[in-house]
């Protein structure tokens, strides 16, 4: 089975969607195939989809996958890579109004060239990406969560917390609630 996340981006991504019938309608994909299309509305004859689960129910489909597509959010990437998957990831584009910047080819391209994922940017084959992701391994995903953590506590340290606190008392929240998410993954 090949699971498809698009994850819980406002913004549509059929883009992504209608390559991955494309590859059904042309043979290249004969596995199942499930998506978790988030707030895209897509409808396929080829694909099962639903719009959003729990996250156990994400990571057990994750885990049945012989393969990953996946938007090019970190989470959704570092979500399969913490099960050693061959993902493909495709950044959402702003200039098909899918995100509002471009941020997501700078994080696709650097998991890539790291041997982490394969991208799939605009122009490329997907069906050719599939091939490849079908003997892929990828570079085991090791997080900086403790690094990051250290880095933030330094500093907080070193700009005296308590004007810090006091200073910025939701920037603060909003630090402690990264490092809680990081901490989870």
């Amino acid at each position: 089975m090949i699971f498809v996340t698009l994850g819980t981006q406002d913004k549509s991504f059929k883009r992504l969607l209608k390559d991955v019938d494309k590859e059904i309608e042309k043979g290249n994909i004969k596995e199942k195939v499930i998506v978790q299309r988030g707030f895209t509305k897509y409808k396929s004859k080829n694909m099962e989809m639903f719009d959003l689960k729990n996250p156990e129910e994400i990571d057990e489909l994750i885990r049945k996958a012989s393969i990953v597509i996946t938007h090019g959010g970190v989470g959704s990437i570092i979500g399969s890579l913490k099960y050693d998957k061959p993902v493909i990831a495709a950044p959402r584009l702003s200039k098909y109004k899918e995100h509002t910047n471009d941020h997501q080819k700078e994080i696709v391209n650097e998991f890539e060239k790291e041997g982490y994922l394969i991208a799939y940017n605009e122009g490329d084959d997907l069906g050719e990406k599939i091939k490849i992701a079908k003997k892929f391994k990828p570079k085991k995903y090791k997080s900086n969560n403790k690094k990051f953590v250290k880095l933030i506590d330094d500093y907080i340290k070193k700009t005296d917390s308590k004007s810090f606190v006091n200073k910025y008392p939701y920037i603060y929240i909003i630090i402690l609630i990264i490092i809680v998410i990081l901490i989870i993954f």
